[in-house]
């Protein structure tokens, strides 16, 4: 089994694995309109994906870590060598977002494991909530999450 975690404000811990998120402001990996998932394989890589977006200290207030686990058998990967050479770019290529909503439309796997852009070797998950398999991922409770405020100074 792998282990995921998602990081969020507890006012979205009940849609955190609905993929609504994505779906109204698109991502790396999706496109407006696409229902996704994002986690990362690490609480720190979870929280690291979640800074780069924020740009006030007030909002490190209140979080929740939520743990997900799913089988191997549910998963396919990604990896970075069969990417188009600007993958990391910011804000990302077209390209990529049209590779993440091709994996969403062909649902050929609940889980796609794609190299993270912040940390080269380390990895997140994106999770499809419509696809057929989306059931069998196990969804832990949410436990507190906080940051430590020294976070903002970098």
């Amino acid at each position: 089994m792998r282990k995921a975690w998602r990081i969020v404000q507890p006012c979205h811990a009940n849609d955190a694995f609905s993929g609504e998120g994505a779906r109204l402001y698109g991502g790396r990996w999706n496109s407006v309109g696409m229902s996704m998932v994002y986690a990362a394989e690490s609480k720190a890589l979870a929280a690291l994906e979640l800074l780069v977006h924020l740009d006030q200290e007030s909002v490190l207030d209140n979080y929740l870590c939520i743990p997900v686990q799913f089988s191997e058998a549910h998963l396919r990967t990604l990896d970075a060598q069969g990417l188009p050479s600007e993958w990391r770019n910011h804000p990302p290529p077209c390209s990529i977002q049209t590779l993440g909503n091709q994996w969403l439309r062909g649902q050929v796997s609940v889980v796609l494991e794609v190299p993270s852009v912040l940390i080269p070797g380390e990895r997140n998950y994106l999770i499809n909530p419509f696809h057929h398999d989306f059931y069998k991922l196990k969804q832990g409770a949410p436990e507190p999450f906080e940051f430590d405020p020294r976070v903002l100074r970098m």
